[in-house]
């Protein structure tokens, strides 16, 4: 019988061969000593992602429904290991990330998340110091208080077990804030402040401006409050970023 793998990493994708290398690179080079797994979803791809994926040694699946949360919920009902790490393929990881998620479950038995923060890699200075303030403020309520009440997609690990689905009707914000909140539901989520993941800026190449006035209260919050709201797609996804040149490396690489 073969050994079932310890963790399961589910990439979605939308065409992102100029990103999805690095990715997986990154992934390969990990201390963790025990199984793990990687699954690329095909979220309707045109590009060469599929192909280097395989190249890389990933598990490629296909998702032919468009959207995030269609392609996690696919990633994970395939997965075998125990534990599924939400992971993004415009994003590269320290060496010791899964090391460091493995042994945040292992202290205690309740947990049933690790989540952390990420950092833009590249792009405008503005953004790097907006991702810090913004995750700094998420380690300071999570000090206070115990909840974690935000986590990247990038970077969100959960026992398959405690695992009720991805709300599929939901946009972006459906694969971070409501499977945070179904989480907590379920038992202990601990967020880890000291293990970021490191991801690209290219959200931000259309300026402060849009992404303060645009991005977020529009295509994030709006958007996910009221397609929960209405139990349906009422408003579609942000439109994909593919512009930009993905040569970056983790700023903190170990």
């Amino acid at each position: 019988m073969t050994e079932k793998p310890r963790f399961s990493v589910v990439i979605p994708c939308f065409n992102e061969a100029r990103y999805l290398a690095d990715a997986l690179l990154s992934l390969q080079k990990q201390d963790f000593d025990g199984l793990y797994e990687v699954i690329v979803v095909d979220n309707n791809c045109t590009d060469e992602t599929a192909a280097i994926a395989l190249e890389l040694g990933a598990r490629v699946v296909t998702e032919p429904v468009a959207g995030v949360c269609n392609a996690r919920q696919r990633g994970t009902e395939t997965a075998r290991g125990a534990i599924v790490v939400s992971a993004d393929a415009d994003t590269v990881y320290d060496r010791d990330w899964l090391s460091r998620i493995d042994e945040g479950f292992r202290r205690d038995a309740s947990v049933v998340a690790v989540v952390g923060p990420c950092r833009y890699a590249d792009g405008p200075r503005w953004g790097r110091h907006y991702g810090r303030m913004l995750f700094g403020a998420v380690h300071g309520v999570y000090r206070l208080t115990g909840r974690a009440v935000y986590a990247s997609a990038t970077n969100i690990a959960f026992r398959r077990d405690a695992w009720t689905g991805y709300d599929t009707r939901l946009t972006q914000g459906g694969d971070e804030l409501d499977q945070l909140r179904r989480l907590r539901g379920k038992g202990r989520v601990v967020y880890d402040h000291g293990n970021p993941t490191y991801t690209s800026g290219r959200r931000l190449d259309r300026g402060l401006a849009y992404n303060l006035f645009v991005t977020l209260p529009v295509h994030y919050l709006l958007t996910y409050a009221v397609n929960r709201v209405a139990g349906r797609r009422v408003l579609g996804s942000a439109p994909a970023f593919r512009e930009t040149t993905p040569q970056f490396e983790a700023e903190a690489a170990r």
